[in-house]
């Protein structure tokens, strides 16, 4: 089998299991062939610095040592400063007329039967909110104002869909790669019947339309997220990325009848530090093929998708092909 066979093997979870590997040895080894996303910050995505406006009106920062670009929040710069009257303060941007031929061509030069095409959509629904207003606002209003959220959400979601269409339209890839982060470490931002009223309509509405356009949906989210993970697979989740360890995660496969793909079960605080050793980094891969492989329906992988040390990454891909490849064979 080639790599993109051997990754819908496990995504199909087909027993016997015919492969455990690095979870994104299928994709680009930058992972997304082609990052065009008119839902974050087209205009200053090569921006560093302390701090910078997007075109929502957000304060940004992106510094060396910064995992990604941060929303710098506070009451003095938030766009949103009252929920109930979000429609004063949110200016939805004009989606631009990008030019696609250099995305095009590179897609084009891409075998298609053996590599699996991913474009990635950053700032999710919840994320947003957190780029509008004060993070605790946001978690509060969620409980507070919940009736203002979902409208937001819902304008949110009419704009993404959008960005998604064009997407897929001019690019035609075989997974969307969808950002939203639901937790914590070890738990969630709000409760599963919060989540239920206030975003899960609206993530059934997007992931549907994507699933329409034959795309698969691989979530992201390198958090706790345990007690979602029906809703999850329900509103069309094909890969959950990012599930940190602790998830219980072959309860989440047990509960969502292996029809979601987990993707992670690293311990990227073990091994994300620069002076952590290739022994060390080895043995975590292992620790974590042994914990969550059994039964199929996962890869490893790291969960924020790439280590601060990049020292780490390497050693980490080598040691899920090389003793994934073990582990399988052991397993008759």
């Amino acid at each position: 089998m080639n790599k993109k066979e051997q990754f819908l093997s496990v995504l199909k979870n087909e027993q016997p299991m015919k492969w455990m590997g690095y979870g994104f040895e299928a994709f680009p080894q930058i992972m997304f062939h082609c990052v065009i996303d008119p839902i974050s910050i087209w205009d200053i995505l090569q921006f560093s610095g302390e701090a910078a406006i997007d075109n929502w009106g957000g304060t940004l920062r992106f510094l060396p040592g910064d995992p990604g670009i941060i929303p710098i929040v506070n009451k003095n710069n938030q766009v949103i400063k009252d929920i109930t009257k979000w429609k004063d303060y949110v200016k939805f941007p004009k989606i631009p007329a990008l030019d696609w031929s250099d995305a095009k061509r590179t897609i084009d030069g891409i075998d298609r039967d053996t590599t699996l095409v991913m474009v990635p959509t950053f700032r999710g629904l919840f994320e947003r909110t957190h780029c509008l207003m004060v993070f605790e606002d946001a978690l509060m209003n969620m409980y507070g104002e919940p009736e203002s959220m979902y409208e937001f959400f819902e304008a949110y979601t009419d704009w993404k869909l959008e960005v998604v269409k064009q997407l897929i339209d001019n690019l035609e890839p075989d997974v969307i790669h969808s950002h939203d982060d639901w937790g914590s470490k070890d738990n969630l931002f709000f409760s599963p019947d919060t989540f239920r009223e206030v975003l899960k309509p609206h993530y059934a509405r997007l992931y549907s339309y994507i699933k329409s356009r034959g795309v698969l949906v691989q979530h992201h989210s390198d958090t706790y997220c345990m007690g979602l993970e029906k809703d999850m697979a329900e509103i069309g989740i094909d890969m959950w990325q990012g599930a940190m360890s602790t998830n219980d995660i072959q309860l989440v496969k047990k509960n969502t009848n292996n029809k979601m793909l987990i993707m992670g079960g690293i311990r990227q605080h073990v091994i994300d530090q620069a002076n952590a050793t290739e022994e060390l980094i080895r043995a975590e891969v292992r620790w974590a093929i042994d914990e969550f492989a059994p039964g199929g329906s996962f890869l490893p992988c790291i969960p924020s998708l790439e280590t601060i040390n990049k020292h780490v990454t390497p050693i980490v891909i080598d040691e899920c092909n090389r003793y994934g490849a073990e582990w399988l064979k052991k397993q008759g």
